[in-house]
């Protein structure tokens, strides 16, 4: 258990540094609404989910809409539906208060990391959750830096932060690739996505994206290999 979590730390730590620096943005941002940083702590420790925190301080005013915002980060955090199902084989014959505790530090980056280990046959719960401890004290010092220092970073894309979020997303999905089985799934998640995109407000494009992507792989035809060593009957 000690060694699994170390491990998935360690193997967090490229992906940690680009979650430190977009959440100083998001940091940033939420002290030009007016956030104390007790507020900043409580959001990331109760939600810690980069995209819907985004959104949240977006939607921030003095009088908060808390059904709309509870509705958008409801609709933005669908996804995890879909992550917790491909978590099936890490947390076989886990108890439901070990799945639950463990699957509330579950971010897209030690999920895709995770994936990784996967299919290396080495990946554990303790391994995603280790992952999802170090990025949380990643982001949360992040967003607590951006925060404080809020007023001195009044543009932060003049030193390309606001890109920091793309570019961990982008380089995570380069290590998911598999091939050219991937293809066809990877394309109908982007037409879907940029489809809902154009033609729908919100961050429903997330979920279209992700379910359309997941259907597409699921239609595939089953590869159906032969065990080593057998061969036809002449």
């Amino acid at each position: 258990m000690k060694l699994d979590f170390i491990r998935g730390a360690k193997a967090n730590l490229p992906v940690a540094a680009s979650a430190t620096a977009y959440g100083s943005v998001l940091g940033v941002l939420a002290s030009q609404k007016g956030l104390s940083w007790v507020d900043m702590m409580f959001m990331n420790s109760a939600v810690f989910a980069g995209a819907a925190q985004f959104v949240m301080v977006d939607m921030w005013t003095g009088h908060l809409p808390i059904f709309e915002m509870t509705l958008a980060v409801l609709v933005i955090n669908l996804r995890y539906l879909l992550i917790g199902a491909s978590l099936e084989s890490v947390f076989a014959g886990r108890g439901l208060l070990h799945k639950v505790c463990l699957m509330h530090l579950v971010a897209d980056e030690n999920w895709a990391v995770t994936m990784t280990e996967l299919r290396r046959g080495q990946a554990t719960s303790w391994f995603l959750f280790g992952g999802g401890v170090f990025l949380y004290l990643a982001w949360s010092s992040g967003t607590l830096v951006g925060l404080l220092g809020g007023g001195f970073i009044a543009r932060p894309e003049v030193y390309a932060l606001d890109f920091a979020f793309t570019a961990v997303f982008t380089a995570l999905a380069v290590g998911l690739w598999q091939g050219k089985k991937d293809v066809l799934p990877w394309v109908v998640a982007g037409g879907a996505a940029l489809l809902a995109h154009h033609f729908l407000s919100g961050k429903w494009y997330i979920v279209i994206g992700g379910v359309a992507g997941a259907i597409a792989a699921m239609s595939r035809p089953l590869e159906i290999t032969e065990p080593e060593g057998e061969t036809d009957a002449a």
